[in-house]
């Protein structure tokens, strides 16, 4: 078994050490973030740092780049405080990945990646048409990380999803939905399901749902 130290991971080339940390936590969600301007103009960022910080209230948490060059979805949540989140499902997942181009301010990904924005309930960031399952949300607090990233959590104002990918309890068909996940910054996985199990208790070892 291979030993890595933190002296051993600094001294790894950039591209290297990239990839290894990126990949080391295994597959992520794969989600658009949309966004506008105060001046309306929108952009749209593919992010595998999505994270679930609470159901009651619904919270979740994006974590974003040090701010040391253009950020233009940081930028724009801390203008508006509102952002969306969008599933990326493997019939667009290159333009998806496309997205991830350092684009000017002034122009827009959803045009240049072929995506549509849509407004939805009068709510002022731009969701992913093309994306079957999607979320409205608003800045509630900003955390930031002492490598200079920064942790945005907010809470669910909407959800928007096809009825037939909702089960009875309450999760989620992803399968059926098409969603994809990421592993380190650029590879791109479709999952099947493999089991799930009833709630937890001592004594009574896993059992099956």
């Amino acid at each position: 078994m291979r030993h890595l130290t933190t002296a051993d991971i600094e001294r790894f080339e950039k591209v290297y050490r990239l990839n290894l940390i990126n990949s080391i936590t295994g597959y992520k969600p794969a989600n658009l973030i949309g966004t506008a301007s105060g001046e309306g103009a929108t952009n749209l960022a593919i992010f595998s740092s999505v994270i679930h910080l609470g159901s009651a209230p619904a919270v979740l948490g994006i974590v974003t780049r040090p701010a040391t060059v253009p950020r233009h979805t940081y930028e724009n949540i801390k203008a508006t405080g509102c952002y969306t989140i969008n599933h990326v499902h493997a019939d667009f997942v290159a333009a998806a990945h496309y997205t991830s181009a350092e684009f000017g301010r002034e122009e827009s990904e959803f045009a240049a990646c072929g995506f549509t924005p849509v407004y939805r309930d009068e709510f002022p960031a731009p969701y992913v048409a093309e994306s079957r399952i999607s979320l409205g949300l608003r800045l509630k607090e900003e955390l930031p990380v002492h490598n200079g990233t920064v942790l945005l959590v907010g809470t669910v104002e909407h959800i928007y999803l096809p009825i037939e990918v909702l089960r009875p309890d309450g999760t989620l068909d992803l399968q059926l939905a098409g969603d994809v996940c990421i592993s380190g910054l650029d590879g791109y996985h479709q999952v099947k399901p493999l089991a799930s199990f009833a709630y937890a208790r001592p004594g009574q070892g896993p059992q099956p749902k």
